[in-house]
């Protein structure tokens, strides 16, 4: 929603969050989904250049459930690419979804993007996606979903690698 307002307003508010919580935008990754570059307009372009030229990183979530188009992997600066939990579920026992999930992975990698997997809930999910050379990955098998309090107490408590890059052994 944030891109379908104005571009003055967008920019505004990010530079006001970028100021208030002293944060650089290296710190924040984005999440976008397919279908804002499927039609990307002008200003949809002009608004992920800026966030870029801040800093900010921007990641396509849901990666592969949608209208997957590759063309837009080499026009747009994207950072990550998210793999759609969709495809890790069955990941133990359905050879096509490894299969997917390892395409999925090289080809970003082929163009210098991140990959991150979605929804991993096992310990043999998350060994299999590094196995696979998955960068980061996201799920149960690190944390359940906690509210923001929670989240800087694990923080505060764990090595924070622990719950957001896959080569942790």
């Amino acid at each position: 929603m944030q891109f379908k307002i104005d571009s003055r307003l967008f920019t505004k508010e990010w530079q006001d969050c970028l100021h208030e919580t002293g944060l650089s935008g290296q710190n924040i990754i984005v999440e976008i989904t397919e279908g804002l570059l499927l039609n990307a307009d002008d200003e949809v372009i002009d608004k992920l250049l800026w966030l870029r030229d801040t800093g900010i990183q921007v990641a396509i979530d849901d990666f592969g459930t949608g209208y997957s188009s590759l063309s837009y992997l080499n026009k747009f600066d994207i950072d990550y690419l998210k793999i759609d939990k969709s495809f890790i579920h069955n990941l133990e026992t359905d050879k096509n979804n490894i299969a997917l999930s390892e395409a999925i992975i090289m080809m970003p990698h082929k163009l210098g993007l991140k990959v991150i997997a979605e929804g991993v809930e096992t310990v043999q999910q998350k060994h299999m996606l590094i196995d696979a050379g998955c960068d980061y990955a996201q799920g149960h098998v690190y944390s359940k979903p906690v509210p923001a309090d929670e989240f800087e107490a694990l923080l505060q408590n764990q090595q924070p690698a622990q719950y957001s890059q896959m080569n942790v052994k």
